[in-house]
């Protein structure tokens, strides 16, 4: 899921840097996907685990070295060409500079993924555009099929569309 507004004022584009996430990112991980009010907010310990298990398929962008957005990814294991991206998130404070979709760019070059999935609900059009649009600058297929329905959730969770990309190579 991503989250990032459209830009409605004109400011210049500042230079973003990207790496791979380390245990002291934890905690500005956690506080963009709560400040995003639109991702599932998992639990502190999560994005901390996440920074120490998973750094090698995400990414954060620092800007002037303040955390600025994050991608958030696994390698399937039955599928080890394959990129999940869990979770995309931008800071506020620098929204409209395409960041998400650099982040993306950024990880799937990096991992040179053949193929890149995430699911979004239906209620998620920026998560669409920014797929869509990353699909769409490479060329290639982009399938989405229920993966979860809400009749599977205990919770009445909307259905999550499984968006899967590629090949990319």
């Amino acid at each position: 899921m991503v989250q990032e507004l459209a830009e409605t004022q004109t400011r210049p584009r500042l230079e973003a840097k990207f790496r791979k996430p380390t245990l002291n990112d934890g905690a500005a991980l956690w506080r963009m996907a709560k400040d995003s009010q639109v991702l599932d907010l998992n639990s502190s310990y999560s994005y901390l685990l996440w920074c120490r298990d998973f750094a090698e398929t995400s990414v954060v962008a620092t800007i002037d070295d303040e955390p600025a957005g994050f991608v958030t990814g696994y390698v399937r294991p039955d599928e080890p060409g394959t990129l999940m991206v869990w979770q995309v998130a931008v800071n506020s404070a620098f929204r409209g500079q395409k960041l998400a979709a650099t982040m993306l760019d950024e990880l799937a070059a990096r991992l040179d993924s053949d193929f890149v999935e995430t699911t979004i609900t239906d209620d998620n059009a920026a998560s669409m555009r920014l797929f869509s649009s990353f699909a769409e600058r490479r060329n290639v297929p982009l399938e989405r099929d229920p993966l979860f329905t809400r009749s599977m959730y205990p919770d009445g969770h909307d259905t999550e569309f499984l968006f899967r990309i590629g090949p990319l190579n």
